[in-house]
């Protein structure tokens, strides 16, 4: 879908300077652009991670800036909805999901964008580190031109709907570009940090937070062979190839150096630890996926594909094998073993510079057992 010169392009500005850039490209290049702000978190408004009314200001002052329209939005039911509660359900469970992920499918590129749409405006433009194009009658996910940055990684499980009304200004830059535009344009976040914590919660300490919903549960920290070398506060607050917060360290007649989590039951409430980061427990190379979703279609048998597992994780060469009803579920084969997968992560496929689609790790047998 074209976009022409004059037309109103919607920007979801969320206080940061990305997608303040993106909304002063738009206008530079003659767009008239309408900014849109989320809101979508509403449980502890005053804490001092949630940054909604500091983002809303700076949102407010590129906006009087640019002399942009803005409109203020409020999600939080549908984000608690559609995005956190199936968050708090999978960590409890033992899983290890990606907000961010189902955030951009549910709501950015789903319910802002039927808000814009209500509007009378067609496209969304958002701050990603990403491309879109057409070719070969549908539309295409791109790599963002910044490896350090590039984020289809969060964006695989946008579909042909959401693609044909996205547009990602952000693709052929870096983010030392970006910051530059922002301080020639006296931008008055030009200077301000990247977000990092949950999709729009904020950063905050991560158990503690987690604690609020799921309940702490003392449980054994036990070795290879079984030996009981600690305790716990909950299997489902710790992930695959965790080494902070175990606190074992110094244990009587055991090596010295880091110990990583290399399996959990939450049935048992039981973590099961590994002395080195490059114990075989550690690694895998195949790898089960579920909830396959490809953003045009499925690539052909035996085509090369290359794949990562985490963000910002170098891609490696796999191989795909599809079975379960209309291809949802997978078999990956890595050429090289991935280390510390987790059952919840995406693990998401690239061909080039498409990024193609992705599915959810799985839970296996053997991720179950822990002795």
């Amino acid at each position: 879908m074209a976009t022409k010169k004059n037309d109103e392009i919607a920007v979801a500005l969320s206080g940061g300077v990305d997608s303040a850039v993106t909304a002063l490209l738009l206008k530079m290049r003659g767009y008239r652009v309408r900014a849109l702000f989320m809101k979508n978190w509403e449980e502890d408004d005053k804490d001092q991670h949630c940054g909604a009314r500091e983002d809303l200001r700076y949102a407010q002052m590129v906006c009087a800036h640019l002399d942009l329209p803005l409109h203020s939005v409020n999600f939080s039911h549908e984000y608690w909805e559609r995005v956190f509660s199936d968050f708090i359900r999978q960590y409890r469970n033992g899983y290890t999901p990606n907000p961010d992920v189902v955030c951009n499918r549910e709501i950015k590129f789903s319910l802002l964008l039927e808000y814009a749409q209500s509007l009378g405006i067609g496209r969304l433009a958002t701050g990603h580190y990403a491309g879109v194009q057409q070719a070969d009658g549908s539309y295409q996910l791109l790599k963002g031109a910044d490896p350090g940055k590039d984020q289809s990684y969060f964006l695989y499980q946008l579909d042909q709907a959401a693609l044909q009304h996205a547009l990602f200004p952000l693709a052929g830059l870096h983010k030392t570009e970006v910051r530059k535009l922002a301080k020639k344009h006296s931008l008055a976040n030009h200077q301000r940090r990247d977000s990092t914590g949950l999709c729009f919660i904020g950063e905050r300490p991560f158990r503690a937070f987690l604690s609020r919903f799921i309940a702490p549960k003392s449980g054994e920290i036990i070795d290879e062979n079984g030996r009981v070398l600690g305790q716990h506060a909950g299997a489902w607050f710790y992930t695959i190839g965790q080494r902070s917060g175990l606190g074992i360290g110094g244990v009587a007649n055991s090596p010295s150096g880091a110990w990583y989590v290399a399996k959990k039951d939450v049935n048992k409430n039981q973590l099961l630890v590994v002395h080195r980061r490059d114990h075989p427990l550690l690694f895998r190379s195949d790898l089960q996926v579920d909830k396959v979703h490809w953003i045009a279609k499925a690539p052909m048998p035996d085509v090369p594909l290359r794949a990562r597992i985490r963000y910002q994780q170098k891609e490696s060469p796999c191989k795909l094998h599809l079975h379960g009803y209309n291809g949802q579920r997978a078999t990956v084969h890595f050429a090289e073993p991935q280390w510390a997968s987790a059952a919840g992560q995406s693990l998401v496929f690239y061909q080039g510079r498409r990024c193609l689609g992705g599915g959810t790790i799985a839970e296996t047998e053997k991720d179950q057992q822990t002795s």
